[in-house]
């Protein structure tokens, strides 16, 4: 009998820093064979990274150890080694030829300062004994069965120039350019839209069944996992809770942990029902509960259609140059935003969806005045927002804010969270002394679900979920009519977006502010959204109200958008 491709036995990993040590992985086994996809699930800190991470030595040598466990990797079928038990050259000989690895962000993995080609190149010779130009050949049959549009051109491109993507796609030719027994894909489309995410998956799964490789699929987006694995493993606190087929841990999920993950999805929820978290299910240590979701939220189930305007836009554009005339003049343009015409009803959650350049993010920013708009007018409750300027433009800006999709680039790292809410509010004025300030900082942090204490902690100590909700409290320090939420839960676990999916909700029921919320998520946007503005190449394919653009979407690029969700059959939508 064929021995398993790698066999994970009774992994344990530490992390010792000073006298602390923490179990990050606690004796875990699973095996992953030959043509197998294997997906890794479960919340952010369960262990998931950590346990890839370890197959190539890439944690810090400094601070971790490995209390117990093998990791037995068999590439033939009849040969067995102890990865742990490598190093040197024999490790490096392992690396990108028989082990390669896809990361989750492929604009830091990629070198800014070479080419793409050079980059893949680079990876083909490290392992194969062949000249430059048969590597540069490689490389472009590589990024030709990757479906890089234009790859000659794609290898002259440094990472900055193409899409997240084609990044991706670059990132995955160079990962696959030395035929891996076992390829591991961390989180590989987490920031992608839904086509280009479909794209990548099909591409993802083609190759695997092509090379009959094994493949290690991380990811806590669970209609992802359900498209492509064969087998899921479940993972909570650093242990594997559940294993099995991927059709069993869908449909007869054993443990409460999986049925509390799997009943978060947003988009098994109607719109104006909270959505249940992991803790409504299950505590470690109690039994699974069947818990009766919460009353619909009446705020945003009410219609908004006679509502006055809060923003009237009229052929908005925002036009980029990309090259300039004799004279230094712009001569061409990207058209981030093109002519787009559409209304903010006062108190409505208006979602914007789209793929990745559809204009979104510019969208949204444009209307904030964070960039400049080429042409098209801006109505703020009846007043031009281009004409304002200086203090004019300064005090409506209290009014108009913004929940970045990154939250810790946009907390300062040298100052307190605290500070950093209270810094706004002495922007603008608000508050009598700094006492009257911090007493109304505290206040918001335990409105969305901090603590007193964490008035003191810097960024770097709190987590993704954590600092999202400081971003929205940072928000809400100015009581704002208006509010922009900018991919803010797209980089968040199942579980933990529920939890800011419901915090929104409350909050919008209680201040009564005015949404516009970017995601490239539909089920989300689904769930969140009173109307649906839907994008295309800066122009808008269709706008109108949640349930009748998903039940019946009236433009061709909408309904290939419906049909790219994933793991969408069955739910209802």
């Amino acid at each position: 009998m064929q021995q398993p491709l790698l066999t994970i036995q009774d992994l344990t990993v530490d992390f010792n820093q000073g006298e602390k040590r923490t179990r990050a992985i606690d004796n875990i086994t699973f095996t992953v064979n030959r043509g197998e996809i294997v997906a890794i699930v479960g919340e952010s800190g369960s262990g998931k990274s950590v346990t890839s991470l370890s197959l190539l030595q890439l944690l810090p040598q400094k601070i971790t150890n490995f209390p117990s466990g093998k990791l037995l990797f068999s590439e033939d079928g009849k040969t067995t080694i102890n990865l742990l038990t490598l190093s040197g050259p024999a490790l490096r000989n392992i690396r990108g030829s028989a082990i390669s690895m896809i990361f989750q962000e492929p604009m830091t993995s990629l070198n800014p300062v070479f080419t793409c080609g050079n980059q893949v190149i680079e990876a083909i010779r490290a392992h194969q004994e062949i000249s430059t130009s048969q590597a540069r050949e490689q490389c472009l049959d590589l990024f030709r069965k990757v479906r890089l549009p234009d790859p000659e051109r794609i290898m002259k491109c440094y990472p900055h120039e193409i899409s997240g993507g084609q990044k991706q796609r670059v990132m995955i030719a160079m990962a696959i350019s030395c035929d891996p027994a076992l390829l591991i894909a961390d989180e590989p489309t987490t920031a992608l839209d839904v086509t280009v995410q479909k794209s990548i998956l099909e591409l993802l799964a083609s190759l695997q069944a092509q090379t009959n490789m094994g493949l290690i699929f991380i990811s806590h987006d669970l209609g992802v996992v359900k498209d492509i694995a064969h087998r899921v493993v479940v993972m909570y606190r650093g242990k594997i809770v559940e294993q099995n087929t991927t059709e069993a841990i869908f449909n007869h999920p054993a443990h409460p942990y999986t049925k509390a993950l799997l009943a978060c999805r947003p988009i098994l929820h109607p719109r104006g029902r909270r959505l249940p978290v992991v803790s409504d299910f299950w505590q470690p240590g109690n039994n699974f509960s069947e818990q009766v979701i919460a009353p619909a939220i009446q705020s945003v189930q009410k219609n908004y259609s006679g509502s006055t305007p809060l923003l009237q836009i009229d052929a908005l554009k925002v036009w980029f140059p990309t090259g300039r005339n004799f004279f230094g003049r712009p001569a061409t343009f990207t058209k981030a935003v093109d002519g787009i015409s559409f209304n903010v009803l006062e108190g409505e959650t208006l979602g914007v969806v789209g793929e990745s350049g559809c204009g979104k993010t510019t969208l949204g920013r444009a209307l904030l005045r964070l960039i400049p708009v080429t042409g098209g007018q801006i109505l703020h409750r009846g007043k031009d927002l281009l004409s304002l300027k200086g203090r004019s433009l300064q005090k409506l800006r209290k009014d108009i804010q913004i929940v970045f999709q990154d939250p810790y680039a946009s907390l300062n790292p040298r100052i307190t969270v605290g500070e950093a809410i209270k810094e706004a509010m002495q922007v603008h004025g608000i508050g009598a002394n700094s006492r009257e300030r911090k007493e109304k900082v505290v206040e918001l942090l335990e409105k969305v679900n901090l603590q007193a204490d964490h008035f003191n902690r810097f960024p770097h100590t709190f987590s993704g979920g954590q600092r999202q909700r400081i971003g929205i409290a940072r928000a809400l320090a100015l009581n704002p009519g208006f509010i922009v939420f900018d991919e803010s839960v797209s980089a968040l676990d199942v579980s933990v977006q529920a939890q800011v999916l419901n915090l929104i909700n409350d909050l919008k029921a209680e201040f009564g502010f005015t949404a516009l919320f970017i995601s490239h998520d539909l089920g989300v946007v689904r769930y969140i959204s009173d109307r649906i503005l839907v994008m295309q190449s800066g122009r808008m394919a269709e706008i109108g109200p949640a349930e009748s653009v998903f039940s019946h979407p009236q433009s061709d690029y909408t309904k290939n958008l419906l049909d790219s969700i994933p793991g969408n059959q069955g739910v209802g939508i």
